[in-house]
């Protein structure tokens, strides 16, 4: 293992940043590079240095710096947490990027709003505000490779690199083989998001246990009320649906 002081990392925090000038095809090759040693790692069973790449990757500037720019340039961009902040300027950015640090980082509790859903009823939404939001994105960079090496070959939601078509066509070349089944079953796991297990959840998944357990446990804000989140994996978060992903094939093995 590569042994490097804390002194090192911390670089990354106090060197000056251009957004403008960032090479991101740079930082997505460095990305990738950690990326795939961590997958490596985890098809070798070497946990410890699984959790020593993560550590790596949780601390370069590529990652909080493609972190930052997810969270500033996807969908919700404009959508703020309690605090109101959207990083939308250059120089926002840049501050964004050093901002990311473990050491002292206490998330915010999140935002709820309720979006319908088909059946009349309204289904919770927590927004958390937009350094939450990077913290989890920087986190998923190296939770994702654990979880693509030990997920089901055919599961398809939540997965890079994957969308329905992929789903439709795995389901074709196993229904229109000679033999095949001829009964498709579907199954709804009844409040999924809302009754996972804390504590199963910081025992099994290969992440920083630590930021896991503040996210999980941050609360929500209603009505200008605190409300405590005891159970479940709040739905808004980045890191949510890999997380949670992580627990129905870990508990549910498909074969």
């Amino acid at each position: 293992m590569t042994a490097f002081r804390t002194s090192d990392a911390d670089a990354a925090f106090t060197r000056p940043t251009d957004w403008l000038a960032i090479d991101w095809k740079a930082c997505w090759c460095e990305v990738r590079k950690l990326q795939s040693r961590i997958a490596k790692a985890v098809g070798e069973r070497r946990w410890r240095k699984v959790k020593a790449l993560q550590w790596l990757l949780t601390h370069s500037f590529s990652a909080k710096a493609l972190a930052v720019r997810r969270v500033t340039e996807n969908q919700g961009k404009h959508t703020p947490g309690i605090d109101g902040v959207t990083w939308s300027t250059p120089v926002e950015k840049s501050e964004a990027i050093n901002s990311l640090r473990r050491r002292g980082y206490p998330p915010k509790p999140l935002r709820r709003v309720y979006i319908p859903k088909a059946n009349g009823a309204r289904r919770p939404l927590g927004i958390p505000v937009k350094k939450d939001l990077a913290m989890q994105a920087l986190h998923k960079l190296a939770l994702e490779p654990v979880a693509e090496m030990t997920a089901d070959h055919n599961s398809f939601g939540f997965r890079p690199e994957r969308c329905t078509a992929d789903a439709i066509a795995q389901l074709f070349l196993a229904l229109s083989q000679k033999g095949a089944a001829h009964w498709v079953l579907e199954g709804d796991i009844k409040s999924c998001f809302d009754k996972i297990s804390h504590e199963w959840m910081l025992r099994n998944i290969c992440t920083d246990t630590r930021m896991l357990a503040q996210w999980l446990k941050a609360g929500f804000i209603e009505e200008g009320k605190l409300f405590p989140t005891e159970q479940g994996c709040p739905q808004g978060g980045i890191i949510s649906p890999v997380a949670s992903i992580e627990v129905i094939l870990r508990t549910n093995p498909i074969s």
